[in-house]
């Protein structure tokens, strides 16, 4: 009898899949996430016993169920937190918050901002589907003006966050956006996320067939998306259009964006290190095409690099007993007075 034995340097697509029976909603956009961030895995060929998948609450937040990974199932925005702690403990290991756009940008908004500013070295995948899934269709901090759910039956009068552009706000020094159904392009960005040292921010436009269907049509359907979609890759031309024949550069006079035709002399080159031109490219609405692909990549010292450089240089070892009882302390006698 032949035995294979899979090896590290093996590993196929389904060895990151879990025994776990997949429970989406027949449709749901987060099959296809699934399977491009288990294809990702294989090309990288991650070490599954170094491998870590964190999420909060929400139906992204059952992620880690379905890889043949580590993963914790944390609490309602604290994802980025306990992902921290993970990767403090041990910066061996390859660390992924898997979270939503109401669990990573509502309750958990103040602990996404600290993991980004901080540049804690985590992979983060925030599925955006514009609402509120798990707990039947409420409206998210995504949710365009005029969104009508149980919790707005009138529509939304709030104005929607930007996930990209929250990140740059912030200080993220890696930010990118993709798309559920594009399958080629989203298991590239996954890569360049991994391959980034520090916080990585990958928003994915996502369908929820239930609560929020065809949110993004505008922007992925058929008909549109070469219209409505702008491909940033570093270095080549902002084009797009079905015959890559308009392309962006800044409006004379103003720090905004133009559309003009593809063969104008100022058309803009896309340079991944420009924040200022990131944030352009990840405020962009219609008339104007989505940016997609890697807005902003400018790498720096990760947060756990610092901490252990600076631990390093610590002289000794710390004494807990002379800590506490340093400087002024009491004593409890009997007649409760204390000197």
């Amino acid at each position: 009898m032949t035995v294979t034995t899979i090896t590290d340097a093996q590993l196929a697509p389904k060895d990151y899949a879990s025994d776990q029976e997949v429970r989406w909603c027949p449709g749901c956009g987060d099959y296809a996430i699934l399977k491009a961030v288990q294809k990702a895995c294989a090309d990288m060929q991650l070490v599954r016993e170094r491998t870590v998948f964190v999420s909060g609450i929400g139906c992204a937040a059952r992620f880690p169920y379905y890889m043949s990974t580590y993963g914790f199932h944390t609490v309602h925005g604290r994802a980025p937190a306990i992902a921290t702690g993970i990767k403090l403990a041990n910066p061996e290991l390859d660390v992924w918050v898997m979270t939503g756009d109401g669990d990573g940008l509502s309750i958990g908004g103040n602990h996404m901002l600290h993991v980004l500013r901080r540049n804690v070295d985590l992979n983060i995948v925030l599925f955006n589907n514009e609402i509120y899934g798990l707990t039947k269709g409420q409206y998210s901090p995504t949710s365009r003006r005029g969104t009508r759910s149980p919790s707005t039956p009138l529509g939304s009068i709030e104005n929607p966050v930007s996930a990209c552009g929250f990140a740059l706000g912030v200080g993220a020094r890696f930010v990118a956006r993709s798309i559920d159904t594009q399958q080629a392009h989203l298991i590239g960005v996954l890569k360049r996320a991994h391959a980034h040292r520090g916080a990585s921010l990958v928003e994915i436009l996502q369908n929820c067939v239930v609560f929020n269907d065809a949110v993004f049509d505008h922007i992925t359907g058929k008909d549109v998306a070469p219209d409505m979609q702008v491909m940033v890759e570093h270095g080549k031309p902002l084009v797009f259009g079905k015959n890559k024949d308009l392309g962006l550069r800044l409006k004379p006079g103003k720090i905004e964006l133009d559309i003009v035709a593809a063969t104008a002399s100022d058309v803009l080159v896309h340079d991944e290190t420009n924040r200022p031109l990131a944030q352009l490219l990840a405020a962009l609405e219609p008339p104007f095409p989505t940016a997609m692909g890697v807005l902003y990549c400018n790498p720096t010292e990760s947060y756990e690099h610092d901490v252990y450089a600076q631990q390093a240089v610590v002289p000794g070892k710390g004494d807990l007993d002379a800590l506490l009882n340093s400087e002024r302390t009491w004593e409890v006698t009997e007649g409760g007075g204390g000197a």
